[in-house]
């Protein structure tokens, strides 16, 4: 790879790190300001903070993927141990959506704002799961209808697959 190329790719592995780890954090924010102060009962909180938890949780994963994704994008391949630890984020971030969704059902929400966000929410973190370890689902909108239906493999997946190799 031309030094050129690497310089790009670890810019936009940089903004692509910090634009999750922001997103995250916004997440938190616009939650605690503006969601759960109109969340009355607090099982509507425990359904919300069922559905926002795994989220949050898979774009930090990312954001930190990107950001360390930068030492190896030059020379070589993603560490071996840490292809392991995101295998098996792989299957903890699916079991923790699962138990988002269960805590979704079992504290179903009263309040009308609830029964439609709280879902939505949960919906995000499922499509931010897929866009990581199933299929990219991430492309420049005016490219998307003619990109997903690619069923490319995530690039995190991919350096995960190559550390395997190496």
């Amino acid at each position: 790879m031309t030094d050129d190329r690497g310089t790009v790719l670890r810019r936009r592995y940089l903004s692509l790190g910090l634009g999750e780890l922001f997103a995250a954090v916004v997440f938190i924010w616009v939650a605690s300001v503006s969601v759960l102060p109109l969340l009355e009962r607090p099982s509507d909180a425990l359904a919300f903070w069922s559905a926002l938890v795994p989220l949050l949780v898979i774009l930090v994963q990312a954001g930190v993927y990107w950001l360390l994704a930068r030492r190896w994008v030059r020379q070589g391949t993603m560490p071996r141990g840490l292809a392991a630890i995101y295998r098996g984020f792989r299957v903890l971030d699916a079991v923790l959506l699962l138990a988002g969704l269960i805590g979704i059902i079992v504290w179903f929400p009263a309040h009308p704002f609830a029964v439609i966000g709280i879902p939505f929410v949960w919906l995000l973190g499922v499509v931010e799961y897929v866009n990581y370890f199933v299929v990219r689902l991430a492309y420049p909108p005016s490219k998307w209808f003619q990109r997903v239906g690619e069923w490319r493999t995530p690039r995190l997946m991919q350096d995960v697959r190559a550390a395997q190799r190496s």
